[in-house]
């Protein structure tokens, strides 16, 4: 059973979310995937958790940038695939309690989104690289150390279960409606990845329904290796809307800034503001939503980096907002260098490139009774040119029947993506 149309309204109506990856890799501050990259052992890894004490973890202030950037919901990383778990669970003691932090950090993550009227979502990792039970494979740090696979070789992946569901049923019962579970992740398919898991070892089917009975109402994605709500493409945009079975499904693009989710001090391979503006809109354009990550720093604050782009973001967003959240895509194929997103009686365009003068709409002539730019609100006057008059010295003419044709100031607004507003004749 997946969530109904009135269940996901509000995910669809957001459009952007933000994704935080935060836990111990954060003190290595090497990639959220230290401990497999490195090939360390649970005693090597063990200093991050000793000195976990993240003093100036605030997490009204990430809800409050997430706000302004115009996201309507944040998930965060309650455990990542190295074991370690944010929360109070009472199925281990590898928690955030046994940290010089001690406090749970999960449950201020959930009052500082409820406080700020964003929706709650949790990361949950199905892997487990720290669980006694949890069978070596391809993913795991120790994976080319010999005498720990003979170790661990009688591990059975059902010896775990009891384990990941038991911890879901923690975090769907004791800290309120959780409106978003997002699994990660099943890998039969990664030929890389020996010894791949997917729904049979996590048992998939039971973990779904134990989460239709606690929280029916809850998004879950589409990592467990069965049919979720959503998919989830990672780290690339899709060219067209998303498909299941041939069908268009709600999706969802999860982009870092820097291609790593977790915090990575000396990366530096920034995506600039614009470029993940561009991947909002075109998202959209697409039916599809994006969660952009951040990765808070080992005393919890969101870089300066990710924090001038979140800003920039916010800045856009201010003026442009209503072309982004609850719209999608439009009837109409956009010109190039444009993306069209619609919400009602108006249509976007998102103007990637800005041209000399004139705007060609083909196909919308007789459908537009007034434009403006979005960014001051100023009108775009209409151009009529005779389709049947071909171009000539100063006279424009040549374009197909039923174009609709603004015109331009020469100077192009000072915003990283410009927006045309269209106030439709009928609405879509």
């Amino acid at each position: 059973m997946t969530a109904s149309a009135a269940e996901m309204a509000w995910f669809t109506e957001a459009r952007l979310g933000m994704f935080v990856h935060w836990g111990l890799y954060s003190l290595a501050a090497r990639h959220e995937w230290v401990k497999n990259r490195e090939r360390m052992t649970d005693a090597d890894y063990e200093p991050y958790r000793e000195h976990f004490d993240p003093d100036r973890y605030d997490p009204r202030a990430w809800a409050r940038t997430a706000k302004a950037a115009g996201a309507g919901y944040v998930v965060l990383t309650a455990k990542h695939h190295d074991g370690f778990c944010l929360w109070d669970s009472k199925l281990t003691d590898y928690t955030v309690m046994n940290t010089p932090y001690g406090r749970d950090a999960v449950a201020e993550f959930v009052e500082a989104c409820r406080a700020e009227g964003l929706r709650v979502g949790i990361y949950y990792s199905l892997i487990d690289w720290h669980h006694e039970a949890f069978p070596v494979d391809g993913t795991h740090p120790q994976r080319d150390d010999e005498e720990f696979k003979a170790a661990t070789a009688d591990r059975d992946v059902r010896d775990y279960q009891p384990y990941l569901h038991g911890q879901v049923r923690e975090l769907l019962t004791e800290y309120g409606r959780i409106d978003y579970l997002f699994f990660d992740f099943s890998y039969t398919h990664r030929v890389d990845y020996w010894g791949g898991k997917g729904a049979e070892d996590w048992d998939a089917e039971g973990l779904m329904a134990l989460i239709r009975e606690l929280q029916p109402h809850v998004i879950v994605n589409d990592r467990m290796g069965i049919p979720g709500d959503i998919v989830t493409p990672e780290q690339y945009q899709p060219l067209e809307p998303m498909r299941r079975d041939g069908v268009e499904v709600p999706w969802e693009a999860c982009q870092t800034l820097n291609g790593s989710w977790g915090y990575d001090r000396d990366n530096l391979d920034v995506k600039s503001p614009e470029s993940l503006i561009r991947l909002l809109i075109d998202g959209v354009s697409k039916n599809g939503n994006l969660l952009l990550n951040v990765g808070p720093d080992g005393r919890g604050r969101i870089d300066r980096t990710a924090q001038r782009t979140f800003d920039e973001i916010a800045a856009w967003m201010d003026d442009h907002a209503r072309s982004i959240h609850g719209a999608g895509p439009a009837p109409w194929q956009a010109p190039t260098g444009t993306r069209y997103t619609l919400r009602g009686d108006r249509l976007y365009v998102h103007l990637f490139d800005w041209p000399f003068k004139h705007l060609h709409l083909p196909g919308l002539a007789g459908k537009v009774r007034y434009a403006q730019l979005m960014s001051d609100a100023s009108e775009l006057v209409p151009v009529h040119i005779d389709p049947n008059r071909p171009a000539q010295n100063t006279l424009m003419g040549g374009l197909p029947e039923g174009t609709y044709t603004l015109q331009l100031p020469v100077q192009r607004p000072d915003t990283p993506v410009p927006v045309v507003e269209l106030f439709l004749t009928d609405p879509v």
